[in-house]
């Protein structure tokens, strides 16, 4: 497990890109056979990935740093299918998961292991310190609340589909869902906004080889950006702003853990104030 620590905003502006990267680009999570993952100490989410092997379930490991008895002990956890499909397996019970399929699992779960039913199935896990037990629920994409949002004539004509939220599946502390921009629309959550009490984390994905998202952060006026491809994540901490452009269209998983859950609790900045 990797320990990413917590970033003041007065450090950004003088990060290299090297840095930058090093404290919020999670690069390489995907990798046959294996589960990876970092734990970021803004608020105190762990996030990984894991792409199973066909024939050969993987475990979720009980890490030593979380000083705990099993993995759930104290946390949430979601599990969202970037790609493929494949089974995710909770104390005993089979769940099923394809292309954009979530599940969450509730604080207590003790035995949970990962199977693959096709080449390239990629798992995102996210989890979240919680305080309260909730059923372990899947939630298929056809089933996630769904609306669109964005113009074209601005390039953010895009369709937003929330998994776990307030208003549906219940949860301690995280908020996820999947944004997908529309063909010929290539920004995401345009214009910005931070929400100082929530970390957020994108998983970007359904990028081909040769693309690329530039993903933008820091504060008004104090802009920073990383160059990201298929499957990167990127941290932002709760004082950032977080929002990007493709070279062309693309998927991206968004989770949020923090003090609320409210989609209204939000600082809206213009585009002249970027």
């Amino acid at each position: 497990m990797e320990i990413r620590h917590a970033t003041h905003p007065d450090e950004l502006g003088r990060m290299s890109d090297e840095e930058l990267r090093a404290r919020f680009v999670l690069s390489n999570l995907f990798e046959a056979g294996r589960l990876t993952v970092v734990y970021s100490h803004e608020d105190r989410m762990v996030l990984g990935g894991v792409q199973p092997v066909p024939g050969t379930p993987v475990q979720l490991e009980n890490y030593p740093e979380l000083r705990a008895d099993y993995f759930c002990q104290r946390r949430e956890l979601a599990v969202t299918a970037l790609s493929g499909s494949g089974t995710v397996v909770v104390d005993g019970e089979r769940y099923p998961l394809s292309y954009m399929d979530a599940l969450y699992i509730g604080r207590g779960a003790r035995d949970i292991s990962f199977e693959a039913e096709a080449e390239d199935t990629n798992f995102f896990l996210s989890s979240a310190v919680s305080h309260s037990d909730y059923p372990t629920t899947l939630v298929p994409q056809a089933e996630a609340l769904t609306t669109e949002t964005g113009e074209q004539e601005t390039a953010n004509r895009r369709v937003v589909r929330k998994h776990i939220h307030e208003d549906g599946v219940q949860s301690s502390q995280l908020v996820l869902g999947i944004t997908a921009p529309k063909t010929g629309n290539v920004w995401n959550s345009m214009p910005p906004h931070t929400h100082d009490r929530r970390t957020e984390v994108y998983a970007y994905f359904d990028l081909a080889e040769d693309d690329r998202v530039f993903h933008f952060m820091g504060l008004p006026g104090q802009t920073r950006h990383v160059v990201l491809k298929n499957r990167d994540v990127v941290i932002s901490p709760s004082w950032s702003m977080h929002f990007g452009v493709g070279t062309t269209n693309y998927s991206f998983l968004w989770v949020m853990a923090g003090e609320n859950q409210s989609f209204g609790d939000m600082d809206q900045i213009s585009v002249p104030q970027i």
